[in-house]
C-alpha cells in the first residue's frame, strides 16, 4: 500500500498542499521525495488527495492537487465505541491504534463506577490516532471524547444510533456478529452504531440495566474473558467483518 501523509484542513489552500514538520521531513529525507514525485495526503475530514510536488525541503513540502477521492477508505458506517479508561495507559493506547485500524469512527472514553482513572494523554492520543489512520489507509481521522460519565453517554449516544449494543455475559447475550447480521441496518445508508465496552471488572448490573433501558441489545464476544482493550478491538472487528461479509460492494477502496 502507498505511504499517505497528513495536512489538516489549514494546509490545504485551493489547490495547493503545504506540509512542514515531520511530515516534509519524512518526505525529503526518509522518502528522499524530488519535485515531480506523486504523493498521497489526506486531511483527516474524509478526503484523499494525490498531490503532485513542487518543492520539496526538509522544512516545508509544497505540491499540487491532481485528484480528490471522498471518504476515501472508509468503512460504510459510522461506529462509536464507548469503552472504559483503563488505569494502564499503555493497553488504552493500544486499544485506540488499533481502533482506527478496525473502522472506528469515534471513541468516548467512559467513566463508570469501576473506572479508576479519569485522564487521557491527550496530544499522545491524537498522535497515536493520525499515524493510524495514514497507516491503515483511512481518511477521517477518529473523533476522541473527553472522558465521559456513563450515564451520560447512555442517555445522549445510544438514542441517536440505528443499533445499539453493550457487551455483558447476560444470559440472554447474543453473539455480536449474529447481532450485526441480523440487524436491519446493515443494509442501509452508512447507519449509526453504537456499541459499550466495560472497564476491567465489567460494567455493574445497574449500569447494565441503564443501557438496556434505553435500547442497547446485550452481547457477547466470544467464549473467552478478554480484557477490556481486547474487547473494544474485537467488537470493532466483529462489525467491520460483518459488513464486509454482507456488502462487499460498499467497502472503500484502498490504494
Amino acid at each position: 500500500m502507498t505511504t499517505q501523509f497528513y495536512a489538516p484542513p489549514s494546509s490545504i489552500r485551493g489547490q495547493r498542499v503545504i506540509l512542514d514538520g515531520d511530515e516534509a521531513k519524512h518526505i525529503a529525507r526518509s522518502l528522499r521525495k524530488e519535485p515531480g514525485d506523486v504523493i498521497y495526503v489526506v486531511d483527516g475530514r474524509g478526503h484523499r488527495f494525490e498531490v503532485k510536488l513542487n518543492h520539496v525541503k526538509p522544512k516545508q513540502v509544497v505540491g499540487s492537487i491532481r485528484k480528490t477521492t471522498d471518504k476515501a477508505g472508509e468503512p460504510p458506517y459510522h461506529l462509536t465505541v464507548a469503552i472504559g479508561l483503563l488505569k494502564n495507559r499503555n493497553r488504552f493506547e493500544t486499544f485506540l491504534e488499533k481502533a482506527v485500524e478496525c473502522g472506528v469512527s469515534s471513541i468516548v472514553p467512559l467513566e463508570t463506577d469501576r473506572t479508576e482513572v479519569q485522564s487521557l494523554r491527550e496530544q499522545r492520543a491524537t498522535n497515536i490516532l493520525t499515524a493510524a489512520m495514514k497507516q491503515s489507509g483511512r481518511s477521517v481521522l477518529p473523533e476522541l471524547t473527553e472522558p465521559t460519565p456513563i450515564a451520560q453517554v447512555i442517555e445522549t449516544r445510544g438514542p441517536s444510533a440505528d443499533e445499539s449494543w453493550i457487551c455483558h455475559e447476560a444470559a440472554d447475550a447474543e453473539p455480536l456478529s449474529t447481532a450485526v447480521n441480523a440487524s436491519p441496518a446493515t443494509s442501509g445508508k452508512r447507519p449509526r452504531l453504537f456499541v459499550l465496552i466495560g472497564p476491567e471488572g465489567g460494567f455493574t448490573e445497574s449500569e447494565v440495566q441503564a443501557a438496556r433501558d434505553a435500547g442497547a441489545e446485550p452481547v457477547r464476544l466470544g467464549p473467552h474473558r478478554l480484557r477490556t482493550e481486547t474487547a473494544g478491538i474485537v467488537a470493532a472487528s466483529a462489525i467491520s467483518l460483518a459488513y464486509a461479509t454482507v456488502n462487499p460492494r460498499d467497502r472503500a477502496p484502498f490504494l
